[in-house]
């Protein structure tokens, strides 16, 4: 061996090193498994290119993909009691809120922001899965009671994106609580004569799907998203009989008259902005 072999080298890799590919360059479709490079998902908003399934979303995604130009002011929620029960499974409750609000660095499963969509304010309130599983605790409850108290004070619509699995088991009866509360804080829309809107995203079940989730003046959907109330394999040992195909998705929902229609994700924000409008003519005219 020569001096170059054993000493150049040796030393060229030393300063040059090893330049290693971040992990998270690419994506794989849970659908078709297909892979597809980072940049080009976020530009689909997070909807294969190949297959146009579309992948959960952050509730900041959301907010961001929803207002003109991705400009929006988030609100400050209410406070909740963080622990009313002092629930303990595995981990104290306090733990795993400790640990979602660390992961997603957010307080709770719900934002709460205010801007324009298609030139008209509006208010949104965006559900985080990632949050818990999106579950409904008081925190959640009061987020929904604040943003509709915001929307009658701007008289903007109410805008809804759900993603849940339902009620929070670690605050008991509590978190149930939140299933009248958040009828309370529709219907306080109603009352002002403002639009509300829900958008369900995958998935929207439980507590959340029995409540403000359904009851919007208009309802949305995303492609495939999974929509209802108790398991399918709970219906069928309920009912004992095997359920349709599709059975609790957005298209078959939409299908059976449910919702009011399934909207891609990359239209989502134009046909927000077209029911506004329609929907605040007469407001707007006077």
């Amino acid at each position: 061996m020569s001096w170059l072999t054993e000493f150049v080298r040796p030393k060229i890799r030393t300063l040059l090193g090893r330049q290693e590919v971040p992990d998270n360059l690419w994506r794989q479709c849970p659908s078709c498994q297909q892979m597809i490079f980072h940049r080009e998902l976020e530009a689909a908003k997070k909807v294969c290119p190949h297959c146009g399934h579309h992948m959960r979303a952050t509730a900041q995604e959301r907010l961001a993909w929803t207002f003109d130009d991705g400009a929006f002011t988030r609100i400050d929620l209410p406070k909740a009691v963080p622990d009313p029960l002092k629930f303990r499974d595995q981990k104290r409750y306090s733990d795993r809120l400790r640990e979602a609000r660390d992961g997603t660095r957010q307080d709770d499963a719900l934002l709460v922001a205010h801007g324009n969509i298609g030139g008209a304010r509006a208010v949104v309130a965006a559900m985080s899965f990632e949050f818990m599983g999106g579950s409904m605790g008081s925190a959640v409850g009061e987020g929904l009671v604040a943003a509709a108290r915001l929307a009658v004070l701007q008289a903007a619509p109410l805008v809804v994106y759900t993603a849940s699995g339902g009620a929070r088991m670690q605050e008991g009866a509590v978190s149930l609580m939140q299933m009248p509360r958040s009828i309370i804080a529709t219907q306080m829309v109603r009352e002002a004569g403002l639009p509300y809107i829900v958008v369900l995203t995958d998935p929207t079940t439980g507590g959340v799907s029995a409540s403000f989730a359904m009851l919007g003046d208009v309802q949305i959907a995303e492609p495939n998203a999974l929509i209802g109330f108790a398991g399918a394999r709970v219906i069928e040992q309920t009912v004992r009989e095997k359920l349709p195909e599709g059975f609790q998705r957005a298209e078959y929902l939409f299908e059976h008259g449910i919702i009011d229609m399934v909207v891609k994700r990359g239209e989502l924000s134009a046909t927000l902005a077209r029911l506004i409008a329609l929907m605040t003519a007469n407001q707007r005219a006077a």
